[in-house]
């Protein structure tokens, strides 16, 4: 199970895609990289979520502003460790989830006037 999150342009609600590919990783991942402006989280990292975000979790960028996020995710990522297991990307340590919220920050910043989507 995982969470698709994307960032949409506010009036067509379709995923902002980018000029350029980019090769942010996930759960799952385009091998060459995406245009898209998506990135696949595992609910692995969901205690994680919840403790920085509160109950909402991850869930709570939904329906928000990518450019009001940003101030927040970069808070979000301070709290947490930066124990990443480079072997295996759906252990639920801190860093793993840290990492995550850095590639959902690159997005936010890459497109900051569309809005977050998810699940």
């Amino acid at each position: 199970m995982s969470y698709d999150i994307q960032i949409v342009d506010r009036v067509t609600r379709e995923t902002i895609e980018f000029d350029k590919r980019h090769k942010l990783h996930g759960g799952t991942y385009a091998l060459c990289g995406t245009r898209k402006a998506w990135l696949n989280v595992t609910y692995n990292y969901a205690p994680h979520f919840k403790r920085v975000f509160g109950p909402l979790g991850i869930r709570s960028l939904y329906g928000l502003p990518a450019r009001f996020t940003i101030p927040v995710l970069e808070e979000a990522i301070e709290k947490l460790d930066t124990d990443v297991d480079l072997d295996d990307y759906w252990n639920p340590t801190e860093g793993n989830a840290r990492r995550a919220l850095e590639n959902l920050l690159t997005l936010a910043r890459l497109a900051p006037d569309g809005v977050w989507e998810g699940d």
